[in-house]
């Protein structure tokens, strides 16, 4: 496949777990060796059409802002591959614990599969809970899918909630939508809330900024805009709860488990993995 329709292919893509957009990136990003002046144009657009995967980011902020661009793509590749954050989340969870978790959570989902003696309650959200659910089953992982309304009483029986993090800065997390409520319950019920950053999730400030920004310009009414014959004004892109996403605040979590382990949230446990690439901020004609 050519470099370009190999960018294409990844920037259309939709429903693939961080980890395999990442490395499926960094091939296309490599095979552009013949093209150098091309790479940032390329990332850029890559994180424009994933603005909410936090590892994209990352893996893009590191290949742009390196020296040796082709070199580093295939070592970021690696780093990936080699995450130990699903390894350190099965060493940190008590024996016989229930945990609860929400969505479709790729990371904490490596996690459970290695453990025997996890029960886990699978809060789902807008359906996107089922291949979670069938990853559990095929590892014959102890699971229960549960509706998103009973998470007040889903926080208080599990002994850690887990929320696993598309990107987060020292004050923000981007999480699936339905990890505030999950994670606020939580804390009115004092059960421990474990924030699971892989990596590549933590990043600078300013690129959690541009991801707040899109999910306002997603959802933003326009109140400058014309209305219709009828009277009526244009609506926003999408209601905020129609979106996957949602920004839930640091304070709501008390650990972090990382590819270092299991720490309490502070700003050690969260500290960016990448440079600010302000280049990727810039609009580029999709």
């Amino acid at each position: 496949m050519h470099p370009i329709e190999h960018l294409r292919y990844v920037a259309r893509a939709q429903g693939a777990d961080p980890a395999s957009l990442v490395e499926e990136t960094a091939h296309a990003l490599g095979s552009l060796r013949m093209d150098p002046s091309g790479i940032v144009v390329a990332c850029r657009r890559i994180v424009q059409r994933h603005p909410f995967t936090g590892a994209l980011w990352w893996l893009c902020a590191n290949v742009s802002t390196s020296s040796e661009p082709f070199e580093a793509v295939w070592e970021l590749a690696e780093q990936i591959r080699a995450d130990r954050t699903g390894s350190e989340l099965a060493a940190a969870l008590p024996d016989d614990a229930t945990v609860a978790t929400i969505g479709d959570p790729s990371v904490i989902g490596s996690g459970l599969i290695r453990r025997g003696d996890v029960r886990v309650l699978a809060l789902d959200v807008q359906h996107v809970a089922t291949s979670f659910v069938r990853r559990l089953e095929r590892y014959d992982v102890d699971y229960e899918p549960v509706d998103a309304g009973t998470a007040g009483t889903v926080a208080r029986i599990a002994d850690a909630v887990l929320i696993e993090a598309l990107a987060c800065d020292s004050d923000r997390v981007i999480a699936p939508m339905g990890s505030s409520t999950l994670a606020a319950t939580a804390a009115a019920w004092g059960t421990p809330v474990w924030l699971v950053a892989g990596v590549g999730r933590r990043l600078p400030s300013g690129m959690i900024d541009a991801m707040v920004a899109k999910i306002d310009e997603l959802t933003a009414i326009d109140d400058a805009a014309p209305t219709d014959p009828l009277g009526v004004r244009p609506t926003a892109t999408m209601d905020a709860w129609d979106l996957d996403v949602e920004v839930i605040p640091t304070s709501m979590i008390s650990d972090v488990v990382g590819p270092h382990g299991h720490v309490p949230m502070g700003p050690p446990a969260i500290k960016p993995e990448c440079p600010m690439a302000w280049e990727l901020l810039k609009h580029s004609p999709m």
